[in-house]
């Protein structure tokens, strides 16, 4: 039986139009908030709690970072916006010091290799994954007025801290993105016929604001479900967006069967997207900028992994090497 507590912090976020998956991330860090503290309610705990359980995230179970921070987030929320009682802005825990993995990153012609094998179902998703640097989620939740085919560029909207950004498309896939339009257009036209078919979900106060907005085409994904479902927490029948699992199976599969050595994943290409503009000359800002990165620290991990070495810096045993064999 599910508690009725944490359905109701769920409810209370799902009516301020938090996304599925941060509130699926906030009720699992306050579950175990709930079960660290012996299940005492959280309306009965307060700083002194909240700063234990990071500080045991931090010692014990060693998080990252954005873990710890995520987890925080929960916590905040919890206290902020359900329960009225906020936690002091000066909370006392240890932070997690654990350092960030460098990112894995697969060269052009494994990229190559990757793209071509994929299957077609979920092919042209991964091909903006490495061709314009989109995060998953941002791939999946693309709508037809997001293509930009005349600037041939994209439209991010809400991305990761709420961020709006614009990113390159690729020319090579205008046709390919024409086609999913079209794609996309047969299954709203069969939707719209519908008498119970509310439209396409819109996030925010959009619904308030453009009240017609859910039923008009460009507003609705560009990868659709392939089968009409109903919201979560409403019975408004719409048809969602492909479920990210499926790119996630289909780039994990298709990995193994190129016998690969690393462990890639949907991220390794957009890894891989930062890395092989750097390769090729691109100004570091520029890179930040297409990935949607706040702080320039984030983006210089990837010269780490560049082919010249770490920050690009020639290793003096390649002039040792290089002297020897002249020497011969």
């Amino acid at each position: 039986m599910k508690s009725p507590f944490l359905m109701a912090v769920t409810e209370s976020m799902r009516m301020k139009f938090y996304a599925e998956k941060t509130i699926k991330a906030y009720i699992y860090w306050i579950k175990s908030y709930i079960f660290f503290n012996n299940k005492k309610h959280p309306f009965d705990c307060h700083d002194m709690e909240v700063e234990s359980f990071l500080s045991y995230l931090a010692n014990t179970r060693k998080v990252a970072p954005k873990t710890q921070a995520l987890a925080l987030n929960a916590l905040v929320y919890l206290y902020r916006e359900f329960l009225d009682n906020p936690l002091t802005l000066t909370l006392n825990f240890k932070k997690t010091n654990t350092q960030p993995k460098l990112p894995i990153v697969i060269t052009p012609d494994e990229v190559a290799s990757l793209l071509t094998e994929i299957p077609t179902s979920t092919s042209l998703p991964c091909y903006l994954l490495y061709g314009s640097g989109l995060r998953l989620m941002e791939a999946v939740k693309l709508r037809i007025q997001d293509i930009d085919f005349d600037y041939l560029s994209i439209n991010i909207w809400q991305a990761k801290g709420g961020k709006h950004r614009r990113v390159t498309l690729a020319p090579e896939l205008k046709s390919s993105l024409q086609n999913q339009v079209a794609k996309a257009y047969l299954y709203y036209q069969e939707d719209i016929k519908q008498s119970d078919y509310k439209g396409v979900y819109l996030p925010y106060a959009l619904s308030g604001k453009y009240p017609n907005a859910a039923k008009e085409f460009k507003w609705h994904y560009l990868f659709p479900s392939t089968q009409l479902s109903l919201e979560p927490g409403t019975n408004n029948l719409r048809r969602h967006h492909i479920h990210e699992t499926n790119i996630q199976k289909a780039i994990k599969k298709t990995a193994k069967k190129l016998n690969f050595s690393k462990q890639v994943s949907t991220h390794t290409l957009r890894h891989s997207f930062a890395t092989h503009l750097l390769q090729r000359g691109a100004d570091i800002r520029t890179v930040q900028e297409q990935l949607g990165h706040s702080d320039i620290r984030t983006t210089q991990i990837y010269t780490h992994v560049l082919q010249a070495g770490a920050n690009c810096v020639r290793s003096p045993l390649s002039d040792l090497i290089a002297n020897q064999l002249t020497n011969k």
